[in-house]
Formats: C-alpha cells, structure tokens, sequence
C-alpha cells in the first residue's frame, strides 16, 4: 500500500508520527512523507522518501508567536489553531500535499492532528486519511473547532469528515476521554537508544531534565525565562541536563555551574530512562514521554495545550505545576517556587508511583504494530 505521511513543523508535531512510519515501513507499505524545510533532516534520518513542502512567511510566524506570548488563553487558541495552523500551515503545505495526491497516488495519507492540508488534498481526491494525536484529545477536538471556520472554505462537509477519521493516540484512556468516534489507542515503542555521555563524571545524584520545546526560544521573554530557569537550580544538589533549543545560543545564557549541562536538543528516549524528574512546560510530547517512561514532572505552562495538559497530569499526583511570575504575559517561572517544586517532587516517592501507574496503563494498550495493520488492512474511503 501507499501511504503518505504529512507533518507542520516542530519536533513534538511530527515525534508522534514516527512509531507510525516505522511500523508501516516494517509492513513493507511504500510510504512518501511531506515535510516543512525545518524537518528536511529528519525525514532523512528515517531513509524514507520525502517531499518538501513550504513554511509560513516568516513575518506571519513572528506576529503569531507574539500574539501567543501576549494575548489572553483564548486569544492564544486563536491565534495557535485557527490562524496558524488552519489557515498558515494549510496553505504552506497543500501546494506539496494536492502533487503527492495527484502525481504519487497513495492509497490511504496519515497526518499529525494539525496538519490538515493533506487531509484536504486526500479529501477532494477520494483519499482515506487518518491521524494522529500530538495532545489530548479534548484539547484536539476544540483545536479543530477553532480552525473549522477556516478549513470550512476547503469543501462542503470536511470539517466533520475529518473529525469521523480514524484518530491514533499513544494517550490512556484515564487521562484522555476521547470525542473522536474512531479512537484507536496504541503503546509506543520502546527503542533501544545510546545512555547519556559521561557529562558529571561518576555523579550518581538524581537526574533533572530541564526542557521547554521548541517554541520558547522563539519568544521575546525566552533569555529571561531561561535564566530563571538556571537561578532555580544553581546550587541544586542534582545533575542537570538543560536543552535550550537552537535559537539561542547557550553564551546567552553565562556559564553554567559544573553540575548544569546545556545542549541545543538531546533525544528524548535517550534522557528519560536515566530521569528521576523532568521540568517542562506541558507540551504533550514531553509531557507524556516522562509519563511513559515513569518519570514525574514540574510543569510550568505557558500556552497552547500546556495548562490543560498541565491540570490534568498535576491531578493523578504525577506532576506539580508551577505558574509563571506575576505577570499573566511573562514566559519567567519564578525561580524560587520552581525549586521548591523540583526538591518536593525529588523528596515524595508518591510522585514517582502515581507517574509508574499511569506508564503501566500504556504498556498495556496495543501494540502500534497491530493498529497501523488494523487502520492500512481496512482503509475506508471518503
């Protein structure tokens, strides 16, 4: 079978689809993914055949993240899923998205869940498509509401054609009420990834993993957020590793003390089997990987799907949150309540426990073998 695979750009947007191109490619189904420039490298990077699409005006992607950074909760939503991803995504990536559909021909197109400009081009050629969830579900049913005014122009009907497509999530259901009638759960692969280098020599202290996406860096308050950061953990007894991203540079920052490391990106299957807590800012891609590995969290969120994400982990016990200081529009944790945090998460074994039940629940869903087989075995079409 054929399959085209899309993603927007960002790391947590197209992580969610790798377990999925992996177990389609070990079927032995021909695949082509679709990809912005920013993720060129790591379509490479799966030795699978790629066609590279366009990214927003780079002008449109700066007011957008400072209305992300400025605006109110519900402006953010706006801003984030009607106008970036439903109307600036959608028209990047459908030029690419409609000559896959027409020259390449595939037989069912897989998309991460705000990626809908190959939803689009498989929708007006009779295509199945399928997708997958980079957040909770709730939280992806009010992002389609929010850009269903926008998609709307793209023929009569979409809309709730796209939410009746079968919806792919690695969330448990105890976290994840689904409203998507053709939920199918899966467990993510466990890979078998190099350990962490010897950055603390023989330090056996506990692990903090300190990492706020992709998306922060790019917003006028990140240097500051960042350093706050550093002031909260300048004399933590721990090791700590601290990805800042690739927009700023870590001389941004000063030196570090000895037991902080800073790194643009680390992988993170490569950090979270060795994490005793992880500090984030409740972006799903983070945040239920160090669920999935058993390792709790500190969370301060700041827009998108973060809060949301956030309350519901900080309710099973798993998580702690952390609110920005006291201005509602500052990306700055305040430093002293974010050690508190991490030194009560390290100090309560119950943390711990409650984030080990919630990876037991994962475990246990099916294999994302046996859904990938069960979704490409029985493509309906539109």
């Amino acid at each position: 079978m054929r399959v085209l695979v899309a993603s927007t750009g960002g790391a947590g947007h197209f992580g969610p689809l790798v377990p999925v191109i992996e177990a389609l490619a070990e079927r032995g189904d021909e695949l082509l993914l679709v990809v912005p420039p920013e993720l060129e490298a790591r379509a490479a990077s799966l030795g699978q055949p790629f066609s590279v699409g366009d990214a927003p005006p780079a002008r449109e992607l700066a007011a957008i993240h400072t209305r992300l950074a400025t605006g109110s909760r519900r402006e953010a939503a706006i801003a984030g899923n009607r106008d970036l991803f439903g109307r600036l995504w959608t028209a990047a990536l459908l030029p690419a998205a409609e000559r896959a559909c027409r020259d390449w021909g595939p037989e069912l197109v897989v998309h991460e869940a705000a990626e809908y400009a190959s939803a689009v081009a498989a929708d007006k050629s009779g295509i199945p498509h399928a997708q997958v969830a980079i957040s909770l579900a709730q939280v992806e049913a009010s992002s389609l509401d929010l850009a269903a005014a926008v998609l709307a122009r793209h023929g009569d009907g979409f809309v709730d054609r796209l939410r009746a497509s079968p919806y792919l999530s690695r969330f448990p259901a105890s976290l994840d009420p689904s409203p998507f009638p053709r939920t199918r759960r899966y467990a993510d692969a466990s890979a078998n990834v190099e350990p962490l280098p010897g950055w603390w020599r023989e330090s056996d202290a506990p692990l903090v993993y300190i990492t706020f996406g992709s998306v922060l860096g790019d917003l006028p308050d990140a240097v500051a957020a960042y350093r706050a950061v550093l002031d909260a953990v300048a004399d933590l007894p721990a090791r700590v590793l601290f990805t800042i991203g690739r927009a700023i540079e870590p001389d941004a920052l000063g030196a570090p003390p000895p037991h902080v490391h800073i790194e643009a990106w680390v992988p993170q299957e490569q950090v979270l089997p060795a994490a005793d807590v992880v500090v984030a800012h409740g972006g799903s891609g983070t945040t239920f990987g160090a669920l999935a590995a058993g390792v709790p969290l500190v969370l301060v969120p700041f827009f998108a799907d973060q809060p949301v994400n956030s309350d519901r982990v900080a309710a099973t016990g798993a998580a702690i949150v952390v609110a920005s200081d006291a201005d509602p529009h500052s990306t700055r944790p305040d430093p002293r309540r974010l050690r508190a945090a991490i030194e009560r998460v390290l100090g309560d074994t119950s943390y711990r426990r409650a984030a080990s039940r919630i990876a037991a629940e994962m475990r246990a869903l099916p294999s994302v073998e046996e859904v990938v087989d069960a979704l490409a075995s029985h493509p309906r079409r539109t």
